[in-house]
């Protein structure tokens, strides 16, 4: 997969431009807070994917302006295509001109990953951020996933909402039995999902954190449940009187996580810094390679401003693992990433983009 090139017309603070890309490496600099991540973003939002900067729809739109656009054309499969996204009162989404019912359609069309500095804690953070990762990731591979996703988080609104009135109205029981029959359906179609997603990537990831520490250290991942599809129903009724004290739903897979075994200790705990973000490196080029594996193409690389995070021998093991993809990476300096020696170079100065044709050799 690669994109042809980028356009953004009033995406944030870029008010027109268009990028011509590389169909290796492309280096987005420039200094802080001049609109190299929003490129990345709108990059990313052709994935069906959330913004990765978690912001509502309305901030996609530059200040005081009513309407963003944003549009790529790229490569899938030796096809060429279209994607456009607009934005105003909502999102907006089209492929080869034809308009899309919800924008998460996109995904299995246009495949990313994103990495940025908040990754780099996904090891270390609460499970929410990983279960955000294994939403994303599946989504892209089984785009059903998405709307399986969607039942099962409104049914556990629906019995959150009405949890609490149990302690004072016994009749709620059986609107409860309704709910919790919708979530155990949907949620072991989630858990199955999530657990085959892990048995594709768990020996890529082992195979890279590998790589990363010089075969020092031994990784091994696993998807932790609280529930299986024989006690599930079971043990949603046990937890009701629990439940409506607090207004939640204490089991299922929205409270589900991924454990990272690093030789034999639990990393999240007890890894070092490096260690976790080593984790976290193998995580993401590992997803790189389950898309590979089931499209038949390497996914479109984002890199935002993480490499200036990492030491010089993770920068180049990086580089080395993605030479043969299509790359965008935002960094105030080039100069100072280990080995980047060829692509081209975008610079970013209040929202405007020039390309720089002298930057690297």
């Amino acid at each position: 997969m690669k994109i042809k090139k980028l356009k953004c017309f009033n995406f944030r603070n870029i008010l027109d431009t268009e990028i011509i890309a590389d169909s290796g490496m492309n280096v987005i600099c420039g200094e802080n807070a001049q609109g190299k991540t929003n490129l990345i973003e709108a990059i990313w939002l052709f994935s069906g994917a959330k913004s990765f900067r978690n912001t509502k729809d309305s901030s996609f739109l530059n200040f005081e302006k009513q309407k963003a656009r944003t549009e790529i054309e790229f490569i899938s499969g030796g096809i060429e295509n279209t994607a456009i996204m607009e934005f105003s009162d909502k999102r907006k989404a089209f492929l080869n001109e034809k308009l899309l019912n919800n924008p998460s359609k996109l995904a299995g069309n246009f495949n990313a990953i994103i990495f940025s500095p908040a990754d780099l804690s996904l090891v270390k953070d609460g499970p929410q951020a990983r279960r955000r990762f294994l939403d994303v990731a599946i989504g892209q591979l089984y785009p059903n996933y998405i709307n399986i996703l969607a039942d099962y988080l409104r049914a556990v609104k629906q019995r959150n909402q009405v949890i609490k009135e149990l302690r004072f109205d016994g009749s709620i029981e059986i609107m409860l039995d309704v709910f919790e029959e919708e979530i155990a359906d949907k949620g072991i179609k989630l858990i199955n999902y999530r657990k085959k997603y892990i048995e594709e990537i768990s020996g890529f990831v082992s195979d890279i954190y590998n790589g990363l520490s010089s075969g020092k250290e031994k990784l091994l991942i696993k998807y932790l449940t609280s529930v299986n599809e024989e006690n599930y129903k079971e043990k949603l009724k046990n937890s009701r009187k629990e439940d409506s004290f607090s207004g939640i739903t204490s089991i299922g897979p929205h409270r589900d996580d991924i454990i990272f075994n690093l030789n034999g200790i639990n990393a999240r705990n007890y890894g070092s810094q490096g260690q976790q973000r080593s984790i976290a490196i193998s995580l993401k080029l590992a997803q790189a390679q389950v898309i590979k594996n089931k499209s038949g193409e390497y996914p479109i690389c984002l890199l935002d401003d993480v490499m200036s995070e990492l030491d010089p021998s993770r920068q180049s093991y990086i580089l080395n693992h993605i030479r043969d993809w299509q790359c965008f990476l935002s960094c105030c300096d080039p100069s100072n990433i280990a080995n980047l020696k060829s692509g081209k170079v975008f610079e970013v100065k209040k929202g405007e983009v020039k390309e720089n044709v002298s930057s690297f050799g």
